[in-house]
């Protein structure tokens, strides 16, 4: 029972912080995927949960994937989210020409 209240927690808390990280307010966001003004105070107040449909429309609303939304450490910005996306779909040679560029720039910013 105990874990199911720090999940909670953690979804309220995490639906906050992406949403504050994008500038939205509750009622914005809840407008704009549809629902009444009070839908997401609803959820970060711990009244209500997404249902798992709506979970992934919240996800999409707020540009992470399932994945990232439960990674507290993600913080990225819609740049580096993009490129995130873009390395996923390369082959692995291209992907290690990349990371040889970027270890070129690495080296090049200390000077």
């Amino acid at each position: 029972m105990e874990e199911m209240v720090l999940e909670k927690d953690f979804i309220r808390k995490r639906i906050t912080e992406l949403r504050l990280a994008r500038g939205i307010s509750e009622r914005k966001m809840s407008l704009d995927l549809g629902h009444s003004t009070s839908y997401i105070r609803s959820i970060t107040n711990g009244r209500s949960l997404p249902s798992m449909s709506e979970f992934l429309y919240l996800c999409d609303y707020l540009k992470v994937t399932p994945e990232e939304f439960f990674n507290e450490g993600y913080a990225f910005s819609e740049v580096k989210q993009e490129i995130i996306k873009r390395v996923q779909s390369m082959s692995d040679s291209e992907a290690e020409l990349l990371l040889k560029y970027i270890q070129f720039l690495d080296k090049h910013d200390t000077d």
